[in-house]
């Protein structure tokens, strides 16, 4: 099977798995999502998840959070690892928001890649998620079943990320996001994969071996 062939009956197999997929960082809006998925670097959103609600009953907005000292967030945010440099990152961001951008989250990739702490994958999870922007966020997940399945070769989140894009409708990035997300974790994950069993791997001509995750940070 040609590699867009294969793209289509995998988006196929992921509407019908997963039809409506839901954000997995619980969140309540564009700030708290932000946050939630800069706390998700090298963390589980199952513990991200479970720090979020006492951090943002002590501040969610950028306003609260800008005069809440660092040592408290660390102290809030410490189980979900890297918490000295996670910290100094909300705290930043949040007076940046406040002082440059009245209190809101800027609806663009410059503006949110230009704040402490916030890569492009960070950048595009919220244009996405939070905006309904076309974004293709590749996290770990993705990374993986996307080569596993043949759909790009690329070694970088980056060049996965443009193989993604030109082999799915723009319309349907932000959702495959999720998708692919969750039928990784359900279905192809990295450990204890049965080829055999998966809906996807078992018939498609154009799967290999799985692959380590990308060395990435937000």
């Amino acid at each position: 099977m040609k590699r867009q062939e294969v793209a289509a009956r995998i988006q196929a197999i992921l509407d019908a798995t997963f039809p409506d997929p839901a954000i997995p960082l619980d969140h309540r809006d564009p700030y708290t999502l932000l946050v939630a998925v800069l706390l998700s670097a090298q963390c589980t959103d199952v513990r991200v998840n479970q720090i979020t609600p006492a951090l943002f009953a002590r501040a969610a907005t950028p306003e609260a959070m800008a005069v809440v000292p660092v040592d408290e967030i660390r102290g809030i945010i410490r189980p979900c690892g890297l918490s000295p440099t996670k910290a100094r990152n909300i705290a930043a961001l949040s007076r940046l928001l406040v002082e440059q951008h009245g209190g809101t989250v800027p609806r663009s990739f410059a503006a949110l890649e230009a704040l402490p702490g916030v890569g492009h994958k960070t950048a595009s999870v919220v244009m996405a998620q939070a905006f309904g922007v076309p974004a293709f966020p590749v996290d770990t997940h993705i990374f993986r079943c996307a080569r596993r399945w043949g759909l790009s070769a690329g070694k970088s989140v980056d060049r996965v990320e443009e193989d993604l894009k030109g082999l799915f409708p723009k319309e349907s990035w932000n959702r495959l996001h999720l998708q692919i997300i969750w039928f990784g974790r359900t279905y192809c994950p990295a450990r204890g994969h049965d080829p055999g069993r998966c809906p996807v791997c078992s018939w498609n001509t154009l799967a290999g071996a799985g692959v380590e995750p990308p060395k990435e940070g937000a």
